[in-house]
């Protein structure tokens, strides 16, 4: 079990580097079409360094997954009498929604990838391959996309929220806290991180970006 909370911890850091980097690059969309359009442009032209860097963050999603399952079933097995009567206690909204959280998290970037990425799904019709601002504008304007990705950044800030202190907690880098509500540095980043992804489908719904 130790394992499988190291491989949790460890996958859970590279997925946290990887949305504050990614948040960052969607809120260049603010400061224009120019601005986006060069950054996706930039990375399109790294070349094997982007390949590279997906396959570590696929393979990092697939192994944070499969000991999230192995771990519950474990917890499960471990208790199969279920309580009669269950007290959340010291309990955060994170931790108890990790679960369908993430099972709506890993649906989001199914989907996420094939809207953005592979151009699959279209709600908004044919995607331009060079124009991304305009793929984001187009698409959030569409109500039922820009709830879709506002539901699905919610389930990611209360992920974050209880994941940013228990992945160092699982390498060992962090002691077990005995006041876990009073995680700030945790509840700082998830929420920093789910405003800035938040701003984009509402902003652009909202008609702040055009």
């Amino acid at each position: 079990m130790i394992g499988k909370k190291a491989i949790m911890g460890i996958t859970g850091l590279i997925g946290i580097g990887f949305v504050i980097l990614h948040s960052l690059g969607n809120l260049l969309i603010f400061r224009g079409p120019d601005a986006i359009n060069s950054y996706s442009h930039f990375l399109k032209n790294t070349g094997e360094l982007l390949w590279v860097l997906r396959i570590v963050l696929i393979v990092a999603v697939i192994l944070h997954v499969i000991a999230a399952v192995q771990l519950t079933r474990q917890s499960r097995a471990a208790r199969p009498v279920a309580y009669v009567k269950r007290e959340p206690q010291a309990a955060t909204l994170g931790s108890r929604s990790m679960r369908w959280g993430g099972a709506l998290l890993l649906l989001f970037i199914v989907v996420h990838i094939l809207h953005f990425t592979t151009g699959t799904i279209r709600p908004a019709g044919v995607l331009s391959g060079q124009d991304v601002y305009a793929n984001v504008v187009t698409s959030f304007r569409i109500w039922w996309v820009a709830l879709f990705y506002v539901l699905a950044m919610l389930a990611l800030g209360l992920h974050l929220f209880h994941g940013a202190w228990s992945s160092v907690r699982s390498i060992g880098v962090s002691p077990e806290s005995p006041e876990p509500l009073h995680h700030r540095l945790s509840l700082a980043l998830a929420i920093l991180i789910w405003g800035a992804f938040t701003a984009v489908p509402v902003a652009v719904f909202a008609g702040w970006v055009r």
